[in-house]
């Protein structure tokens, strides 16, 4: 059965961006595990607000917490906290465990932990729980127009 494209797959089809699609269980280290990759090569997709109503969206490695207080500063913002989980969906138009930094319904100020930078690729969620893809951090980059940090605890 052929699977369903998800919106960031299309966005990155359009841009000609190569990308592999990969299958995981839920938990990060065990979709490391699966994949039979270091867990500092999956990323997690968190989005975040701030007390002037903007939004801003954050990718960390799955095994590290994402520092609040260093997210602010490379946001430009005085402070942040996480997105309550049931504004995900309206907000982005993906679910919790499914949010992928590319096809949002808008695009959001976005942040690369640094170290994604000294990778080949790095594997962001495809925009489905359960499904990611497995693409250069540098066209990720560029292609959501994100910057880098040091942004984990």
């Amino acid at each position: 059965m052929k699977q369903a494209k998800t919106n960031a797959m299309r966005m990155l089809d359009r841009q000609k961006i190569p990308y592999k699609l990969r299958e995981f269980p839920l938990d990060g280290q065990k979709a490391a595990d699966h994949l039979g990759i270091s867990p500092a090569m999956i990323f997690k997709t968190l989005v975040t607000t701030d007390t002037a109503g903007g939004y801003f969206v954050f990718c960390i490695p799955t095994n590290e917490v994402l520092d609040l207080k260093k997210a602010a500063k490379a946001a430009g913002v005085k402070r942040i906290e996480m997105l309550k989980q049931k504004d995900l969906l309206p907000l982005t138009g993906y679910v919790h465990g499914g949010c992928s930094p590319v096809g949002m319904k808008k695009q959001f100020p976005t942040v690369l932990d640094s170290s994604a930078e000294q990778l080949e690729t790095i594997v962001v969620s495809a925009g489905h729980v359960g499904m990611l893809m497995e693409v250069s951090p540098t066209q990720l980059q560029q292609m959501v127009n994100a910057k880098y940090a040091q942004i984990i605890k």
